[in-house]
């Protein structure tokens, strides 16, 4: 029973065990309950997927299927030679996590541009792989993949988010040949993500708590995929606790959107926790600084968190400290999931980025240089 008490956390706050009081716990949950119930009728057309021209699966080179869905763009598709924008979720979330980034790009450019999310290996509508390819280098295999399959010719624009960030570094150390000067990939868009070091991050937790943490998460992770059945029978009964969590850890703004963190807390309870223990590992041992290197002749955008808990603004710093060509921008008041929090301030960046792509003029204006959004 003991386990079952602990693994109402596990998953809760983008997959990553936290420690809070019992006090405080109780108190955010009844929190949890009022602000639940003020999600309002018209919430669900707010969150509605924006419709698709394509999907289907892509296998990669080790058999596994990935989903994947896709919007706009001319007539021919993955055949055409036009712009492709191609986006890479993060860990413990699926491709509507681009949710509101999708809509922008429709908004701002219809058909001309081609939109493709896909789901990372053992996430969302994708296979199950197994625990040992389950690492960064195999998702910036599967990347490749996907742009081999869906997007043999044209330009790409890269957008990760998190993971998803760490999966285009892994590309550009596998295949640096589409970063340089005159390759497909036009442009970089990192948002909430780091090169390495996560293993030192403190989830914003007192130093005390902070230090357990380390330590701790693995032993409990491991120990929770072993009884993977009870774990998720007690994640479904702790639901207000996993609205906490995802809160805690995922959003800043005190006033983000109800409906917003609910929509977040079922993409992140829907990732099964041998899922979660599979990817920590990688995780917190990645190292991304080669692939890094070799953005350096690509225009690259690092959007990074003021309040971010997970990849805290330090670690998009030392990215942009990397690459000091690049530009970073800093959103205020904002946490982990910049892009459903604040995504205005992801969705005005990231529409001139596809802009200058698009007409293939320089569109890092203000490079070096860090901007407050």
């Amino acid at each position: 029973m003991r386990l079952a008490r602990v693994a109402a956390l596990v998953g809760g706050g983008v997959g990553v065990l936290t420690a809070v009081s019992a006090a405080a716990v109780s108190q955010q949950r009844r929190t949890a309950a009022r602000e639940r119930s003020r999600i309002e009728a018209g919430s669900a057309a707010l969150l509605s997927q924006p419709p698709i021209s394509d999907e289907g699966l892509v296998l990669t080179d080790d058999g596994i299927e990935l989903h994947y869905e896709e919007c706009g763009g001319p007539a021919g598709g993955k055949k055409a030679a036009g712009l492709t924008v191609l986006f890479v979720h993060g860990y413990t979330l699926n491709l509507g996590s681009f949710l509101f980034q999708r809509r922008a790009l429709t908004e701002a450019f219809g058909t001309g541009v081609r939109q493709v999310f896909y789901d990372q290996r053992s996430h969302g509508r994708s296979g199950r792989a197994p625990s040992q390819s389950c690492t960064i280098e195999q998702l910036g295999h599967d990347l490749h993949s996907v742009i081999d399959q869906l997007a043999p010719a044209g330009p790409i624009v890269l957008v990760g988010h998190s993971m998803g960030g760490m999966t285009v570094m892994a590309l550009a150390d596998q295949h640096p040949e589409l970063f340089r000067d005159g390759g497909r990939v036009r442009s970089v868009v990192l948002i909430n993500t780091s090169s390495g070091e996560l293993k030192n991050l403190t989830l914003g937790l007192p130093n005390v708590l902070a230090r357990l943490h380390a330590p701790m998460v693995p032993i409990v992770l491991r120990r929770a995929a072993k009884n993977a059945a009870l774990v998720e029978q007690a994640r479904t009964m702790g639901r207000d606790l996993a609205w906490v969590m995802t809160k805690r850890l995922s959003f800043a703004a005190k006033d983000v959107d109800p409906a917003v963190v609910q929509y977040c807390t079922t993409m992140i309870s829907a990732t099964p926790v041998d899922v979660v223990a599979d990817f920590y590992p990688t995780l917190m041992a990645y190292d991304g600084r080669m692939g890094l290197r070799n953005l350096k002749d690509c225009p690259v955008l690092v959007i990074g968190a003021d309040s971010d808990a997970m990849t805290p603004l330090e670690h998009s710093k030392a990215i942009a400290r990397e690459l000091p060509e690049a530009r970073l921008i800093v959103a205020e008041n904002s946490g982990h999931l910049l892009m459903l929090e604040h995504p205005e301030l992801v969705n005005s960046p990231l529409v001139a980025v596809v802009e200058a792509a698009l007409t293939g003029r320089p569109g890092m204006s203000g490079t070096g240089q860090p901007v407050s959004a």
